[in-house]
């Protein structure tokens, strides 16, 4: 019984043990079958478009899913959302999905987005206002990277820019413009071409965004808007130059009939505040050259020069009362215009030959005697100079005399102070000689004074000295035995001779030349070591 159960729990054991291992070997390929199928890996740069494969089917007017978040899609078709870089888990039997690189707009470019899903447009609208319409969005694309699930196409071209697409399974359309820049020195008008209908649809100008040309414009720089409800033109605000003669020569017959051609030039330009409605009301700036600048100062030119004659156009107070009537004329209809005239001048006017012949030779002749009498003048004036030139040599001369006895004056003057004060320095030499001889002689004898004074107090001081030694011996004779004995040499030898019979000398004799007795004694006090006593020979 027991061995039966044993086998019970062994063949029970046998297949737990081949149960987990299919159950494990079942979860590694299904876990397998799930990385592999149901992942979704969306690089960097890219975007994943989705297509739910199961769900609520679309209706007639829907082109994509109405569902706006992924995670709440019911709906079957092309979603509107998009999976950014990572990496996502998604059923591979419900979901469908391709990778596409995102929509990258240049950086000298800007994109205009066309939505090619939802609702019509009202009448009369061709612009997306909200999620739920299609056509063009009003916002628009700067340079950079983006998610969207778009086509790009060239603008003029209407090809695809960029990688082909695999399927047709985008929701957007977006076209590359340039955006508009305007440069230095010009001004931008704008024209709105989707606002609202203005209040009174006759005014040339109207409010901001309304549709029509606004007042306000744009300064330089570049703007990126969209080009399908906002045009943008630039309009040269600078200083413009324009000649009458440009359009070949205006003729026109003075009141004598002669005929007259003339030349204007003349200075001028749109000012920030004139662009606008000179752009509404003539066009771009070259026509409002060609339709209001030339014509009015040919009119102009033409009605005033006709109640002038020849003569009166070419010289005197006449020609520049002609100027200034038609400067003043001219900028009065220009400023009607809202055109800004900034100078303005008649030039080269030419009149017939048989009229301007005779004025010429009076003029030349005028300027003949006028000629002649500055020539008589410049003579007398040559003249003067020449006299005022001797005058100024005579002076000079003058000068140089005068200059010349003072210096010589001055010489004179110099050399006798110079005598002057050499005479007096020999006399203070000498008196400085005089006092230093008296001082020499005064010194000689303070000198010799002090010299015998110094002598006499030094004999004095030495007679003073003997006069205390003699005081300190007693006697002058003790003194002088001790002063002898101090100068004797110290190895003086004293002889003491005995005087017998006879005389010094025979006994002298007899010693042989010697001494009987010779004996020495000491020479100074205190030396009682020395002492010897010779035997007599």
């Amino acid at each position: 019984m027991s061995d039966e159960r044993f086998k019970a729990r062994l063949l029970l054991l046998k297949f737990g043990i081949t149960g987990l291992f299919v159950g494990g070997l079942f979860l590694i390929i299904f876990g397998y079958i799930v990385y592999s199928q149901f992942r979704i890996d969306v690089p960097a740069r890219h975007f994943a478009v989705l297509t739910k494969k199961t769900g609520i089917d679309l209706t007639n007017d829907q082109e994509i899913s109405p569902d706006l978040k992924l995670q709440d899609a019911v709906h079957k078709g092309l979603q509107r959302e998009v999976l950014p870089e990572g990496r996502y888990f998604y059923n591979c039997y419900t979901w469908d999905w391709e990778i596409y690189p995102m929509v990258e707009i240049p950086a000298d470019s800007m994109g205009v987005r066309i939505r090619l899903y939802g609702e019509d447009l009202p009448p009369g609208d061709f612009m997306s206002t909200s999620e739920k319409h299609k056509g063009i969005i009003q916002e628009v694309l700067k340079p950079g990277r983006y998610a969207i699930n778009a086509l790009v196409i060239d603008r003029n071209t209407k090809k695809p820019v960029g990688p082909d697409r695999s399927k047709n399974d985008y929701i957007e359309i977006i076209e590359l413009w340039e955006p508009k820049v305007i440069p230095a020195g010009y001004k931008g008008i704008v024209t709105n071409l989707a606002g609202p209908m203005p209040e009174d649809p006759n005014q040339l100008l109207v409010e901001t965004n309304h549709r029509g040309p606004q007042k306000e414009t744009l300064d330089e720089g570049t703007y990126y808007l969209n080009p399908y409800t906002i045009r943008i033109n630039a309009i040269d605000t600078r200083s413009l130059r324009f000649d009458l003669s440009q359009g070949g020569v205006m003729m026109f017959p003075s009141k004598d009939g002669f005929p007259i051609t003339l030349d204007f030039t003349g200075i001028w330009g749109l000012m920030p505040d004139q662009a606008a409605h000179a752009v509404r009301t003539f066009g771009n700036v070259d026509q409002v050259e060609k339709k209001v600048v030339l014509p009015q100062i040919e009119s102009i030119c033409r009605n005033n020069g006709s109640e002038y004659k020849a003569v009166q156009l070419l010289v005197g107070s006449d020609r520049e009362v002609y100027q200034k009537t038609c400067l003043e004329q001219f900028h009065s209809v220009l400023d009607d215009k809202e055109i800004t005239l900034l100078y303005g001048l008649v030039r080269h006017v030419y009149i017939p030959k048989q009229v301007r012949e005779p004025i010429q030779m009076a003029f030349i002749a005028d300027e003949l005697k006028l000629t002649r009498e500055e020539e008589q003048t410049t003579a007398k004036e040559e003249g003067r100079l020449r006299e005022a030139e001797n005058k100024v040599e005579l002076a000079t001369d003058t000068v140089d005399a005068d200059t010349e006895k003072q210096v010589e004056e001055a010489k004179a003057g110099g050399n006798r102070e110079a005598a002057r004060i050499e005479a007096e320095t020999e006399k203070l030499v000498a008196a400085i000689d005089k006092e230093t001889e008296e001082l020499k002689a005064q010194a000689v004898t303070i000198l010799g004074e002090a010299t015998n004074e110094g002598k006499k107090m030094v004999e004095e001081a030495k007679a003073d000295r003997f006069r205390l030694a003699v005081d300190a011996f007693g006697s002058p004779q003790a003194y002088n035995n001790w002063f002898f004995a101090t100068n004797l040499p110290e190895d003086v030898e004293l002889n003491f001779l005995y005087a017998g019979e006879g005389t010094l000398w025979t006994d002298m004799n007899k010693a042989g030349g010697g001494f009987g007795v010779r004996g020495v004694i000491p020479l100074k006090s205190g030396d009682t070591t020395q002492q010897q006593n010779r035997t007599s020979r």
